[in-house]
């Protein structure tokens, strides 16, 4: 790492000539292979761009110059370029760097993001900012061809041309490979259309054209159609020229002197340029080259033997959904499945093998796989939509409008929902009870365990409503500690009776309900532990039992914010009627989660088992004794 080490500053890379900046590109290279290996993140994405984001570093200024990454899990480069490599080994560690940019971490970040379409807009709104300032420098957006197909990167790049302002769009394309032929001729109509002259020329000939006295309008418009004609069959990139882009590519994304030289020539282009750079995901390590996918994101591998498989003795809820939902569809032709640009993620991989033409991967667009999935529905399919539930955000109005207030059978696997971990705030799953609870028509489950997410499909797929099913990442001990059995109805599960208080707990907090319980009851108190899987609408004759019981302190337990939540509706139906009982809801507090595991951010938050505990018996009045487990403060 001779070279690496001196590289303070993106100003560092300047004293560099072009074979010290390939050398440099190796041992960078290395670098996040080494470290990705032991804390485990997104490889292939960051091993693809590595020359890209030297080359971008080394032509423009950060941060006086503003470099935009979409989605942002490819701006390891970024981050070891910008004084972070010293702190590389805490990489989506708790209390260490972010997977993605972070504001509060350099001024080189400059837009945080972590889903994805997001940058050209940011970079629009920056770039009109420092016209209307009458400042002067370059806003560049780094977006990948998978994040082009969000409808929301295409509003910009039509917008673009429309506000008349200077931007540099880099078209990181990722899934393409280029012919020789092609990037030479690629390259030469780069050099021309980034002339000033061709343009200045271009626009002479057209005055020419059109102010010869008999015809001249008529001639100019059929040289245009010809030109036009020819251009759509031999230019690449002519749907960007049509947008209002200077376009110039497809670029070699691997190749440093040339990357170098195509982002001068970009520097004195007016107007909004798009280059189409072509990289290879993955590149440098064999086993993320043949598989790019696989190493998207990775836990802790060891570098030889590459990202071994293990022989996972749980069942995930994902993996439950995706083989679940395909044995269902062998019997029903009607149930599709829908994802966007998750099968893998989701766990429908078995559903798109068994059955491909019955599923469909929209791409990276949430809002048009739910309106889609509405119309399948109002056609008398029986579409489920596998979405991460912070993914699912971006669909609200969809769901709204196009589904619920319709009253159509879709079904909304939300995977990933409560806290994730590593991947910090922007992915934290904690914001869909309270943004989907008060929808008319709409059904919210939860299930305890993956038995029970099995039995809420089928009950699901035999309504005739919207139905959301939220569930964690990973698996649940309680598949084989509690049995579940099907839905006879919509019906809350009591697990453990009890007296003194009630604990009422969705999907992942049943299992830390009862570990809470077994604490309360060395305490000398007696807990009801209900599983309240259904969260919409809520049992209330289960409630009015506890109303009858005088059971006085109900305390509810989820894993979205407080606010709106699940706690909430509990909170609404005592208000509603004006009953004397306390409610506590613990939940996740009116603030953004960052990055660290789940049991950290769990003990952080109070809503691990001993914090519950302890809680509940201050609440009561009663000082908690430790034995049997760790002491702590609170």
């Amino acid at each position: 790492m001779a070279l690496l080490e001196h590289i303070e500053d993106p100003r560092d890379l300047k004293s560099l000539d072009q074979k010290q900046l390939v050398l440099l590109a190796e041992e960078v290279r290395q670098f996040i292979l080494e470290h990705v290996a032991s804390t485990g993140g997104h490889l292939a994405s960051n091993l693809g761009v590595v020359e890209l984001t030297i080359a971008l570093h080394y032509v423009y200024n950060s941060p006086i110059d503003k470099i935009i990454w979409d989605v942002g899990h490819q701006c390891y480069v970024h981050k070891i370029l910008t004084s972070r490599r010293d702190r590389f080994d805490t990489l989506r560690q708790k209390g260490g760097l972010s997977g993605f940019p972070k504001r509060s971490e350099s001024v080189h970040d400059v837009f945080e993001t972590g889903h994805s379409s997001t940058s050209l807009s940011a970079a629009l709104g920056i770039a009109k900012a420092r016209d209307l300032k009458g400042e002067d420098y370059h806003v560049l957006a780094v977006i990948g061809d998978g994040a082009l197909t969000g409808g929301m990167a295409l509003e910009a790049l039509n917008d673009a041309d429309h506000l008349d302002t200077n931007l540099t769009v880099i078209l990181n394309d990722n899934e393409m490979s280029i012919a020789p032929n092609v990037g030479a001729m690629a390259a030469y109509l780069s050099k021309i259309r980034s002339n000033p002259r061709y343009k200045r020329l271009k626009k002479k000939v057209e005055q020419i054209l059109r102010s010869l006295p008999f015809g001249g309008n008529r001639i100019a418009d059929k040289v245009e159609k010809l030109k036009n004609s020819f251009k759509y069959l031999l230019v690449p990139g002519v749907l960007f020229e049509e947008l209002g882009y200077t376009y110039m590519g497809p670029v070699d994304g691997h190749d440093l002197p040339l990357l170098i030289n195509i982002l001068n020539r970009a520097k004195e282009v007016q107007g909004p340029t798009l280059i189409h750079v072509v990289t290879t995901k993955g590149k440098g390590y064999r086993f993320s080259e043949s598989n790019p996918a696989r190493y998207h994101g990775v836990s802790p591998f060891n570098i030889e033997l590459g990202c071994v498989p293990g022989q996972n003795k749980h069942m995930t809820y994902s993996m439950t959904l995706g083989r679940h939902l395909t044995e269902l569809a062998r019997r029903d032709p009607s149930i599709v499945a829908i994802t966007a640009a998750m099968p893998d993620g989701t766990g429908l991989t078995p559903f798109q093998k068994q059955f491909p033409d019955r599923f469909f991967d929209v791409g990276i667009a949430e809002q048009h796989a739910v309106t889609f999935a509405a119309g399948l529905a109002i056609n008398g399919m029986k579409p489920v939509v596998a979405i991460y539930s912070s993914f699912l955000q971006r669909a609200y109005d969809q769901i709204l409008h196009d589904v619920c207030r319709q009253n159509l059978h879709v079904i909304f696997a939300i995977d990933r929902a409560g806290l994730v971990g590593e991947d910090g705030d922007t992915h934290q799953g904690v914001f869909d009870l309270s943004f989907l609870r008060h929808i008319p028509n709409l059904t919210i489950m939860a299930p305890k365990n993956t038995s029970e997410l099995r039995y809420m499909l089928d009950y699901s797929l035999q309504r005739n409503h919207p139905v959301a099913i939220r569930y964690p990442k990973g698996y649940s001990r309680l598949t084989e500690e509690l049995p579940s059995f099907p839905l006879q109805g919509l019906t809350w599960e009591m697990l453990e009776e009890g007296r003194d208080i009630a604990l009422l707990a969705e999907g992942s907090m049943v299992e830390t309900a009862l570990q809470a319980a077994r604490i309360l009851k060395r305490q000398g108190i007696r807990p009801a532990v209900v599983n309240a899987r259904i969260i919409k609408p809520l049992d209330k004759n289960m409630l009015d039992r506890f109303l009858q019981n005088r059971c006085n302190l109900w305390v509810t337990l989820e894993d979205n914010v407080t606010e709106g939540g699940f706690g909430s509706s509990i909170d609404e139906y005592v208000m509603g009627y004006e009953a004397e009982v306390k409610v506590v809801n613990m939940g996740i507090p009116d603030r953004f989660i960052e990055h660290g595991s789940v049991k950290e951010l769990k003990e952080d938050l109070k809503l691990d088992p001993v914090s519950i505990a302890a809680r509940i018996c201050s609440i009561l009045g009663k000082e908690m004794a430790y034995a049997g487990f760790p002491q702590r403060t609170y």
